[in-house]
């Protein structure tokens, strides 16, 4: 289970994460994932303080979305189960004070633990790596 701190609630926290985030999505997962901003307006990629740097960071917090496309209640309360516990092992791997919303797509109904632990690595890798100029 995540901590109440590290858990969204508010429609606007979900929204805000959405709009303003980078969406990734691999297989099963969808992930908008928000970065801290640091002072000089550049997004945070170190998950640790700088030195000497107190410790009053926003924590980082997650929220998930499983509509009823995934299935049934007792499906999508599996599949939110299963991505909760996923997440949770992640969380410090992400800067303090980002925000991340994990939507599920139908396929993760059938979807394995593994299946879905690999999807969620793979869209947090491309939601975390830096935008680059795509060629056509």
């Amino acid at each position: 289970m995540l901590a109440a701190a590290q858990r969204l609630r508010r429609s606007s926290d979900f929204a805000a994460a959405v709009r303003g985030g980078r969406r990734a999505g691999r297989g099963a997962v969808v992930v908008h994932l928000t970065l801290p901003t640091a002072p000089d307006g550049s997004t945070a990629t170190s998950p640790e303080p700088a030195r000497g740097a107190e410790h009053t960071s926003a924590p980082t917090r997650a929220g998930f979305v499983v509509s009823k496309a995934v299935g049934p209640a007792v499906v999508r309360n599996k599949v939110r189960r299963r991505l909760r516990h996923l997440v949770r092992e992640r969380l410090d791997a992400l800067p303090a004070g980002s925000t991340l919303v994990v939507r599920a797509q139908p396929a993760a109904a059938d979807a394995s633990y593994t299946r879905l632990g690999a999807d969620l690595d793979g869209a947090l890798a491309a939601a975390r790596a830096p935008r680059g100029r795509r060629s056509r």
